[in-house]
């Protein structure tokens, strides 16, 4: 497990244990990390269900604009009605020493404003991915955490989820050899009305929604970051639903070691989540890699075979992240897809997207 830690926490980790303040040192030891959710749509019923089967966590409060929802949702976790907030009135989250930290679950376009809030308001981030809809947006939100002195983690589930680590686990021994390709893609049929087809609220199409999993997986997988990228995008179905955003897109990357890794994401067309890696002695494949239950692992190297379907079910993806970001509230210690891990992503979807001609 060390070393499959060193392999996510990336240089952008380091020195976040120098930075540790009095409020955050004080937390080691305790048993429980006390949680708001910011957001209280579908993926925050996900999580929130993860951190009740958690042992180190607990859900404190909630934020949202729909008071008659959240009284509900409280009343379900034993949540006073006194710790539930509103948009406007956020930052008295700071005056609750029952959150720690908070869990960033709105549209793509606010995860920063929330973040660098509730940053200022001396409480621990753990926003969803994407980090944000822009570069300038996430440097903002690193540096407003850096600034109050509070971790800031990105929800990178697959980092923690163990048929995705047994993958990692396995290239990094060298069972398939020399890694020559990988492919990944996921997708779906988006319905009309969906607020990711909206620019403003998502800051693109099915690249910044699921597409970012292979991109991130592709990094994981070869331990390596992209040292080219080429795009391409288009729209094919003109109903309406793609006025703003587009429709798919695929994208290549080469790797400083010769890796190459090819990779699709829609908007229009199921498209289940995987992974297959290539190499000299082999293959491995990861089949729902990126869905909430079901990842399924296939190789064959040498004279192994492998067969390994996980049998763990939704919400264990989020219990596991939620366990591993409390564990790092509690104990100061460096969580292992930081800021800067999503950073890079945004960095390399911007990369696309210009190589696409996509304008963001």
């Amino acid at each position: 497990m060390l070393l499959t830690r060193r392999d996510f926490t990336r240089l952008g980790a380091l020195g976040i244990a120098a930075q540790l303040t009095p409020a955050l040192r004080a937390q080691v030891g305790r048993k429980q990390t006390g949680y708001a959710v910011i957001g209280l749509g579908r993926i925050a019923e996900h999580f929130m269900a993860g951190v009740r089967n958690s042992t180190n966590s607990r859900i404190t409060a909630l934020v949202s604009g729909h008071r008659d929802k959240a009284e509900r949702i409280a009343d379900q976790y034993g949540i006073p009605h006194s710790a539930i907030y509103n948009y406007e009135n956020f930052e008295a989250i700071g005056h609750n020493p029952e959150v720690d930290a908070v869990y960033v679950a709105l549209p793509n376009s606010m995860h920063a404003e929330y973040t660098i809030r509730a940053a200022k308001a001396g409480k621990h981030v753990l926003c969803e991915k994407p980090m944000s809809t822009s570069v300038a947006d996430a440097e903002a939100m690193i540096a407003a955490c850096q600034a109050a002195r509070v971790q800031l983690m990105i929800a990178y589930r697959c980092h923690y989820e163990p048929t995705n680590l047994r993958a990692v686990q396995l290239i990094r021994q060298g069972a398939l050899g020399q890694v020559q390709a990988i492919e990944s893609a996921f997708g779906f049929n988006i319905g009309a009305g969906e607020w990711r087809l909206n620019k403003k609220l998502a800051g693109g199409g099915p690249l910044f929604d699921v597409g970012i999993y292979s991109l991130n997986a592709c990094r994981y997988l070869t331990g390596e970051e992209p040292a080219q990228i080429a795009a391409f995008a288009s729209t094919i179905d003109h109903d309406g639903r793609f006025s703003e955003v587009e429709e798919n897109v695929s994208w290549t990357m080469r790797f400083p070691s010769g890796i190459v890794a090819s990779c699709n994401t829609t908007y229009g067309a199921p498209m289940e989540g995987f992974f297959r890696v290539h190499g000299s002695n082999g293959w491995l494949e990861v089949g729902s890699a990126f869905v909430y239950q079901g990842p399924h692992l296939r190789a064959e190297f040498g004279a192994t075979k492998l067969d390994e379907p996980n049998p763990a079910r939704d919400p264990s993806h989020f219990q596991a992240e939620a366990e591993h970001f409390s564990r790092c509230v509690q104990n100061g210690t460096p969580n292992t897809s930081p800021g800067e891990e999503g950073l890079r992503d945004m960095r390399y979807i911007a990369e696309i997207y210009r190589s696409a001609g996509i304008p963001l």
